[in-house]
């Protein structure tokens, strides 16, 4: 695939969405994506795709986007992607996470080099909204956020910390592991509403017990590898 090139001059942000056979959710994601652009001379977006199987592709390209391609593993798309932005800030998005209609406003007034957005799951049932507030009070206490939560960096920020490590799974805890240690995340309140769909498919309890097993393992220091294959068995 011949890559079309970016623009180098005006961008304030580059919004980078790494995608994996999400042909059912990306066309959503960047309708909204674009409506909220209150100038999208001033964004670019950058979809980097892993070798889907699926329309992902075909999706993508209805839309004003940059298209790259990349070996799968969602850390090493989102590196690829970053060494072609030219926005001030990077914005890493998942294809199944809607921003907030301001959300280039409330980054552009970070006081920090990094941060991460509150996050809404989308389904309705009550216990969402508990796991909603578990999540964003632990992130704001630990410095530490998820993907779901679209961190976004100052982009010479980014780079000084050498991008996302590569590894199969945990690759936004180990980032945010290694900002905060520089600087103070921006703890934005306006939340991004991410999908549910793995909740709502494998169960509540199940996958709360199993990302709680996940995260422990990880901190115990079992491999991102082996965390892998049980989270994509």
């Amino acid at each position: 695939m011949v890559e079309p090139s970016i623009k180098s001059a005006g961008i304030q942000s580059s919004i980078i969405i790494p995608c994996l056979n999400e042909s059912g959710t990306l066309g959503h994601t960047l309708t909204n994506l674009l409506s909220s652009l209150q100038d999208p001379s001033q964004a670019e977006i950058i979809v980097c795709d892993g070798g889907s199987q699926d329309d992902t592709l075909d999706v993508a390209r209805q839309f004003p986007v940059v298209i790259l391609t990349s070996r799968p593993g969602r850390a090493r798309q989102m590196n690829r992607a970053a060494q072609k932005a030219t926005g001030d800030w990077l914005l890493f998005l998942h294809s199944d996470t809607r921003l907030p209609v301001n959300w280039e406003q409330l980054i552009q007034q970070s006081r920090s080099d990094w941060g991460r957005f509150d996050v809404r799951l989308s389904g309705q049932h009550f216990v969402f909204r508990v796991i909603e507030k578990t999540i964003n009070l632990r992130s704001r206490i630990t410095s530490i956020a998820t993907g779901d939560q679209a961190l976004f960096f100052r982009r010479d920020f980014f780079n000084q910390l050498g991008g996302f490590p590569e590894i199969p799974l945990m690759e936004d805890i180990a980032m945010s592991q290694q900002a905060r240690r520089l600087a103070s995340p921006c703890c934005v309140r306006e939340p991004v509403v991410t999908s549910s769909r793995r909740w709502e498919h494998n169960g509540i309890v199940r996958t709360i017990l199993l990302m709680w097993w996940l995260r422990l393992a990880y901190w115990l220091g079992v491999k991102p590898e082996t965390l892998y294959r049980l989270y994509y068995p």
